[in-house]
């Protein structure tokens, strides 16, 4: 059962499973005037009952989920924002290129606050990317917008996040949602300019909240544009196949093709199963999240993420407290 809210600025106080395959269709007739980050802050959210949740999620569920990349193609459809339209980008395989050839994503052992996404939306089960960040409550883990509303439509369900996950291991358990968060512009309109969102997770067994067991990264917002980030994500579509951590360095551009969006990418070409992994500024997990992986083009290895600026500030400010 869930309960939904809206939270105006004024109450307010700062790519996975999948990444987005997006192929340009012409041009972007239907295209809204560029957003910069400067729209009025609001705040959808939903308050989620976690029961049965963590048991739901049994190692075959885990490995069956789909990615959630699928999810975003209802925001870039027909009659929507961009011309767009999303692609899959072929199944699960290995951890090499095409024809053997290396991917441009590195491989990286796990990271504590880093880890899957597991969640149900109208009856399916989808897997995305996640990292907890430092907050108020202890409790609250960044990823896409799309992993946690459709952007417009229903919030996810049956939501766990599952730090520094590995080959099926959860060393850390799985940590459910009690809450979710996303700007109102992705909950109501499906603005890939908004494409983030948080879960607040429930204490584990022993009462110990989320960022004291596994730690936790700074955030970081309106920053300068062209930064060097590290983004971390864990890639299942083909060439990768979903079980662990990978990431990818780069200095960041805006999108030529949807400028609209105001997003930025980096030299990244993991697939679906990444959507919601961070983006840190500088070289490596260590630095403060600025980002997360949102989409891609097809036969494009350029990875995209949202501007972090005010509105999604005060998303994270409303997650972060509550």
């Amino acid at each position: 059962m869930t309960r939904t809210r809206s939270l105006a600025s004024g109450l307010l106080t700062f790519s996975a499973a999948a990444v987005l395959a997006l192929t340009s269709a012409g041009g972007a007739s239907a295209a809204p005037a560029p957003s910069d980050g400067h729209e009025a802050p609001s705040v959808a959210g939903v308050t989620l009952n976690a029961d049965g949740a963590a048991d739901y999620w049994t190692p075959e569920r885990m490995q069956s989920a789909v990615s959630g990349d699928t999810l975003a193609g209802k925001a870039l459809g027909p009659g929507n924002r961009s011309s767009a339209a999303l692609v899959e980008k072929g199944k699960p395989s290995s951890t090499k290129g095409t024809k053997g050839k290396p991917t441009i994503a590195q491989s990286e052992n796990p990271v504590s606050h880093i880890g899957k996404v597991f969640f149900t939306m109208g009856g399916t089960n989808y897997v995305c990317s996640g990292n907890a960040v430092a907050s108020t409550n202890g409790s609250t883990v960044a990823t896409a917008g799309h992993c946690v509303n459709e952007g417009p439509g229903a919030y996810a369900t049956n939501f766990v996040f599952v730090p520094a996950y590995d080959n099926g291991a959860a060393p850390y358990g799985k940590w459910t949602a009690r809450a979710l968060y996303a700007p109102t512009q992705w909950a109501s309109n499906g603005d890939m300019t908004y494409d983030t969102g948080f879960a607040v997770v429930n204490t584990d067994s022993n009462g110990d909240r989320l960022t004291d067991v596994v730690g936790g990264s700074g955030t970081a917002f309106n920053q300068a544009r062209g930064l060097t980030y590290t983004s971390y994500g864990y890639p299942q579509a083909s060439p990768f196949n979903g079980t662990s951590l990978f990431s990818c360095t780069g200095t960041a551009t805006d999108d030529p093709n949807n400028p609209q969006f105001g997003t930025q990418g980096i030299p990244c070409d993991m697939t679906g199963g990444s959507s919601g992994g961070p983006w840190f500024i500088g070289i490596g997990s260590d630095g403060v999240q600025n980002s997360i992986n949102s989409y891609g083009y097809n036969g494009s290895a350029v990875m995209y993420g949202p501007y972090w600026g005010k509105v999604i500030q005060a998303t994270f400010n409303s997650a972060a407290k509550s």
